[in-house]
């Protein structure tokens, strides 16, 4: 059996690059960075491909610095460098289902909300 599904949460690198296709399909292309467990590594980036749907939800609502999580499946994109003719790849998530958990100022605000909250109600 053989199984390719990635799941991430993290928050948008950037606002989507949203392109749309006489077709009627719509793509939308942005970075996602992934914390690791430890406070001093570096996030992890991936880059994310979202059809459909999904494009257009995340055209609609995904700003740089949203709390996202994906569920989708790790590809390889492949293209012959038109300048060098050289054989280029650039690892994708291609993303199967998108939610939406906050924004980045809606995370800060009630970060900072709770912070401010001790317990003492004045009189």
């Amino acid at each position: 059996m053989e199984i390719n599904t990635i799941n991430l949460v993290g928050r948008a690198g950037r606002e989507p690059d949203v392109r749309y296709f006489e077709s009627g399909s719509t793509v939308a292309n942005f970075t996602l960075a992934v914390n690791r467990i430890s406070r001093g590594d570096e996030p992890d980036w991936f880059n994310l491909e979202i059809w459909g749907k999904q494009a257009q939800i995340a055209a609609d609502y995904v700003k740089k610095g949203s709390l996202i999580g994906i569920t989708g499946s790790f590809k390889i994109d492949s293209w012959k460098d038109k300048n060098t003719g050289e054989d280029r790849f650039k690892p994708v998530v291609r993303v199967d289902r998108l939610n939406l958990l906050s924004s980045k100022k809606e995370t800060d605000n009630s970060n900072f909300s709770n912070n401010n909250n001790s317990g003492d109600i004045p009189f």
